[in-house]
């Protein structure tokens, strides 16, 4: 492309703005390049261009120079005629907004990513590139972003498009012309041909989608058919629409669709046209208007699909639903248990050995909503039961259904909660709801992400690891039961932080999807049938050797890579409720969607699941994602703190972990609720502490909580200022702390709590009651620091040193070279631990005895002695020794 390389800019014929547009885009990053016009323009690009065709690149076919072309760019199309001085062979660049549809040619590149227009993804490069355009360029830039989005309402159009048309308008895009393009009049025989089309159309629901077919008979119209589309799409906001011309001597169909699952270039291409999934056109001969609708009919019942099922975003297994003898005083409690607006209103029917609960569809008697229940409290009905006051009625949907069938369903029937039935057995086998609905606005496409997560997995993961998890979704599958990586994973995972410690949720029985691995792969179980949580102890072996496609030898090679031994964790789905706040919460079987609820923050409530159909697929019902990609820490809802005030401490564990910010409402609860900090049980809040005082720089979690007023209402007195960050970096750069009998976050607090008055540490060990050796290593620093000073005494001899230190713990000798600023107290600490702890006397026990003493004391205090001579070097041999001993012994 660079040089003299003779290089064209193409599109497709019929062209729109968005063509054209990009066209010009293209000669702007390219200014060798000639923009070569198609012979078919629409009426309104005719318009345009014979007003400010001068001040544009554009040439016409029959003007180009008659040489060879060695490169083409195509644009908004990857189907194209090509134009003269182009050879079979030729090569060239695609670059469109649409899904790739086939494998480029020999010698052809592929350039494009789904977004509204093609032209902002030229745009964008103009931008970066800071490449000038004229006013008359911008408009006819922003002409092609505004006509493929609708003027930015489409619902293919994205974020960057809204930014490439705001950076357009800053170049000077008239927006009084766009609009008058835009909205061009129709020519009379186009009035005519509209006014028929409008007259004949036909609304058809295929797989939960409206999708308009008009036809009209229009021999020798000689206009374009596509500028009708476009209006009478905007009238009924179909997902796909046809309109079927017979012109005479053929007809012309031409279609839209406003969402992937009506592709109606796939459907063009069998009528023998072609186009986009999104616009397409064919010409049909020898055929009448109702032969090609009835071929057209049977070509969607083939071709659409539901794009989101309700199965995709329900909430499985039976749901949250209450009997019809259920007072309003209970359901009061329910609401506030659960947090759903209403409830299903259902006579159970069945319930088995481990007392899941089920329902025939035939059980259900109506709907029971908050409103309800809140009403009829104001007027003293508590006594009450619901099948008084609830919508009776009969809705349900079918994991099939379509999310349009399912919005026609809210909306007829106003109910916001619709079990979901198995359509063979009748039975209720799940939940949707309006929540369900929002949570899928902008939700990008699954198929996609889905593989998008699976790599994530296969480059982050060990391939035991990985061969492992697939196992578990296997054996999940033969069970029937779906299977999820939760928590920390998922959220690691999408950050690109290594994370082994997989933890797994069922919606089924965990116990009995571990004992079914146990069984095939070996290892054992341990289980709390009451909690519904397993752990599958993995078999050990020094066996390292197998491959990925040895399962069992890669379970084996996990005791090399997770903590031996190694183990994965299963739990069944469950639901909690607080009683009470700070309390310990009550547990119940639900579905993933309430297990995830239950959790502390939005980036914790992600899951991956894990079953083979549905591998890498992720699960974002509270919006964990965005708040990852926003950098922020988001509570579930506002009586979070109260039901857990230790989560406050998560809170800011995670926010300097990752470098995030607690989002704004979140930090408001957070104030809100430090007084219930004081009812957290301490071996609660210790658990936390010791979590923070684990992480890489604890220091910035500590002056974090000391900044939002949580340290005060742990200890007062404790502080992270300059000093105690200075120290904590001091124990990172000297760590060694494997050589002692103290962990990490046991030292970091010693460090943390050295300056308070040894009394005050009573009050510390009463508020968190501290394991006995942290305890027993803050009294022994404690009793060092009253010491340091005799060390710093110049005319200390090495004995008395000896004596100082003698008592300490290791911990506490490594610890006081951190925090004392005292060269000399430094000095003395290597000097003991590197020769005064090893002086010992020759003589012992035995050798006094046979000297006439009676063991006691004396022993004691003649062997310290002989030490003490060792040490300062007034004996240096053993006969020495003998001699003092003997005499220390004589004067007994």
């Amino acid at each position: 492309m660079a040089g003299k390389k003779f290089t064209v800019i193409l599109t497709h014929e019929h062209t729109d703005f968005d063509g054209l547009a990009s066209m010009l885009a293209a000669h702007k990053l390219h200014p060798h390049a000639i923009p070569v016009l198609p012979r078919c323009l629409n009426r309104n690009l005719q318009e345009f261009l014979a007003l400010y065709r001068s001040a544009l690149p554009f040439r016409r076919q029959e003007d180009l120079p008659r040489r060879q072309v060695d490169y083409a760019i195509v644009v908004d199309t990857q189907t194209y005629s090509t134009v003269k001085g182009m050879k079979p062979d030729t090569p060239g660049q695609i670059v469109d907004h649409h899904v790739q549809q086939r494998t480029p040619d020999q010698g052809w590149t592929f350039d494009g990513e789904e977004v509204g227009a093609t032209t902002t993804l030229l745009v964008e490069k103009i931008a970066r590139r800071q490449i000038e355009v004229s006013p008359v360029e911008a408009t006819l830039l922003l002409l092609g972003i505004y006509e493929d989005t609708g003027s930015l309402v489409y619902i293919a159009t994205t974020a960057r498009d809204l930014q490439a048309a705001a950076w357009l308008i800053e170049q000077g895009a008239n927006l009084q012309v766009v609009g008058r393009f835009l909205h061009h009049p129709l020519t009379p025989e186009q009035l005519d041909l509209y006014t028929a089309l409008t007259e004949s159309n036909r609304v058809y629901d295929i797989a939960g989608h409206s999708v308009v077919v008009a036809s009209a008979s229009a021999p020798g119209f000689g206009d374009e058919i596509s500028t009708l589309a476009h209006k009478i799409r905007d009238v009924y906001e179909p997902s796909g629409l046809f309109l079927i011309v017979d012109l005479g001597d053929r007809i012309q169909v031409v279609a839209r669709s406003a969402t992937d699952a009506v592709d109606v270039g796939s459907i063009a291409l069998k009528m023998g046209g072609g186009g986009h999934p999104r616009a397409a056109a064919a010409l049909v001969r020898g055929k009448s208007l109702t032969e090609v609708e009835v071929t057209l009919l049977s070509l969607l019942q083939e071709s659409v699909k539901p794009l989101v099922t309700v199965e995709k975003i329900m909430t499985h297994g039976y749901p949250a639903t209450v009997p019809p003898s259920t007072t309003i005083e209970e359901m009061v409690g329910i609401l506030q248990r659960y947090g759903f607006e209403g409830y299903p209103v259902v006579e159970e029917t069945s319930s088995d050995e481990n007392g899941k609960r089920s329902a025939h569809v035939n059980g259900l008697l109506g709907n029971i909503t908050r409103r309800q229940v809140d009403r009829a409290v104001q007027h003293g009905l508590a006594t009450h039961t619901v099948n008084r006051y609830m919508r009776t009625g009969r809705v349900t949907v079918t994991p099939e259904a379509g999310i349009n069938e399912l919005q026609k369903l809210m909306i007829e029937s106003g109910w916001g909660q619709i079990p979901v039935i198995d359509p063979t057995s009748e039975m209720i086998i799940g939940i949707v709801t309006r929540t369900d609905l929002i949570k899928l606005w902008g939700e990008p496409d699954k198929s996609s992400r889905r593989e998008e997560i699976a790599l994530r997995m296969e480059t982050a993961l060990p391939d035991a690891l990985l061969a492992l998890l697939r196992l578990a979704g296997q054996s999940a599958n033969e069970l029937g039961f779906p299977l999820y990586a939760v928590g920390g994973f998922a959220r690691d995972l999408l950050l690109d932080r290594p994370n082994f410690d997989v933890d797994l949720v069922v919606e089924g029985d965990a116990i009995a999807l571990a004992r079914r691995l146990a069984r095939r792969h070996g290892g054992r179980v341990r289980s709390h049938k009451r909690f519904g949580t397993a752990k599958w102890i993995l078999p050990e072996s020094g066996d390292e050797s197998g491959s990925a496609d040895d399962p069992d030898a890669l379970i084996v090679a996990l005791n090399h890579i997770l903590a031996p031994p190694a183990a994965l964790d299963f739990v069944t789905a469950r639901t909690e409720f607080y009683a009470e706040p700070t309390v310990l919460p009550a547990v119940e079987h639900g579905s993933i969607k309430l297990d995830l609820h239950r959790r502390d923050f939005t980036i914790n409530t992600l899951a991956v699941s894990l079953n083979p159909d549905r591998w890498g697929e992720l699960l974002d019902f509270y919006g964990g994602e965005r708040d990852l990609n926003d950098g922020l820490i988001r509570v579930l809802h506002t009586h979070s703190f109260v039901d857990d005030p230790t989560r406050i401490l998560r809170a800011v564990r995670f926010e300097q972990r990752f470098g995030f910010q607690i989002e704004q409402r979140t930090g408001e609860l957070i104030q809100d609720s430090l007084d219930l900090l004081d009812r957290i049980s301490p071996a609660r809040v210790r658990h936390e502490l010791e979590l923070i005082l684990a992480e890489a720089l604890p220091e910035q979690s500590l002056a974090r909580l000391e900044e939002l007023g949580v340290i005060s209402h742990i200890h007062p007195a404790l502080t992270t200022d300059s000093w105690v960050v200075d120290r904590f970096r001091r124990f990172r750069e000297s760590r060694r702390s494997s050589d002692l009998d103290a962990e990490t976050d046991q030292l970091y607090f010693a460090i943390w709590t050295y300056r308070l008055p040894r009394e005050e540490l009573t009050a510390l060990d009463k508020r968190l009651t501290l394991m006995r050796s942290s305890m027993a290593l803050l009294e022994n620093l404690h009793d060092f620091k009253a010491q340091v000073q005799a060390l710093e005494n110049e005319n200390l001899s090495r004995s008395q040193a000896y004596r100082l230190l003698k008592p300490t713990l290791a911990a506490s000798r490594f610890l006081m070279r951190i925090i004392s600023d005292s060269q000399v107290v430094r000095w003395w600490i290597d000097l003991y631990e590197g020769e005064l702890m090893k002086v010992k006397p020759y003589l012992g026990g035995e050798d006094l005895m046979a000297l006439g003493l009676r063991p006691g004391p004396a022993f004691k205090k003649i062997l310290d002695t002989a030490r003490d001579a060792w040490l300062d070097g007034s004996v240096t041999s053993e006969a020495e020794e003998r001699a003092l001993v003997k005499a220390l012994a004589e004067s007994q």
